[in-house]
């Protein structure tokens, strides 16, 4: 198994807001002369969320599942100073530091169920991975899903993984079904789920999960969860995810209910 990385870029240039809300992802240029899409952790969930971000981009990697190249971006703490927008201003000051970037798929469409079909196949894994990982954001109102040269990429899990902001017992919510999983996007077409899950948890190995999640910058997990040591917050991320994956069974049963439901 080749363990993931992450490359480091310098964040140059803020280019643009991608849209409005609490978080404030935009499009700025690196060093390397890339685009990104940058999520900030002066944002609205903060570090969580980046942390959720990388855990779900990556888990969808290692299933073989289109992401944008993720990165480490690093703001400098003179990049704001010339941003005439308070808000934006504001949000880069707080985010000096180490943030995360996504590569950025420049003339991607947002994928649209009536226009684009995807396959049993394809959408039982994607299915999958979110019930996994606990993703509440793949539905017809917000797909996160683009078309990139007709192909299929996932995008936007920051909202996954999230037992990290209840405050509830991480081993009693590693083992829940995932209601949710009927909002799913996709959930009409993933036919295919009891053989995803079968390949699927055969590819999660512990050693992979815990790959994964040596990638978490200690900074982000002291910043989540303040007084905690970085390793004891990690072995948390890693034992729940170990935990969903011995458990699938539970969500992968609630999806097929779900989507018998809805055909």
């Amino acid at each position: 198994m080749n363990a993931p990385e992450l490359r480091t870029v310098n964040v140059t240039r803020y280019v643009t807001p991608l849209r409005e809300g609490g978080s404030l992802p935009a499009i700025a240029e690196a060093d390397d002369g890339f685009l990104y899409v940058l999520k900030f952790r002066g944002a609205g969930q903060g570090v969580r969320a980046l942390i959720a971000e990388l855990i779900g981009g990556e888990i969808a990697r290692a299933l073989g599942l289109k992401v944008p190249e993720l990165v480490f971006a690093e703001l400098d703490t003179a990049f704001g100073r010339t941003e005439p927008d308070e808000e934006i201003q504001d949000l880069l000051k707080a985010s000096v530091g180490l943030n995360l970037g996504l590569h950025y798929l420049s003339g991607a469409i947002t994928y649209d169920p009536a226009i684009t079909t995807i396959d049993a196949k394809l959408a039982s894994e994607i299915v999958w991975l979110d019930a996994l990982i606990t993703n509440v954001d793949r539905t017809a109102r917000n797909t996160n899903m683009l078309v990139w040269r007709k192909e299929l990429w996932l995008i936007d899990h920051g909202a996954a993984l999230y037992f990290h902001h209840s405050g509830q017992d991480w081993e009693q919510q590693s083992e829940r079904p995932f209601e949710k999983i009927k909002e799913h996007v996709l959930l009409p077409q993933a036919s295919e789920l009891e053989a995803v899950n079968k390949a699927f948890c055969a590819t999660l190995t512990e050693e992979r999960i815990r790959a994964i999640v040596a990638l978490i910058p200690d900074d982000w997990l002291e910043t989540a969860t303040p007084g905690i040591e970085a390793k004891v917050s990690r072995q948390v991320y890693h034992q729940f995810l170990v935990s969903r994956i011995i458990h699938a069974a539970i969500f992968v049963n609630e999806a097929e209910h779900a989507r018998k439901s809805l055909i």
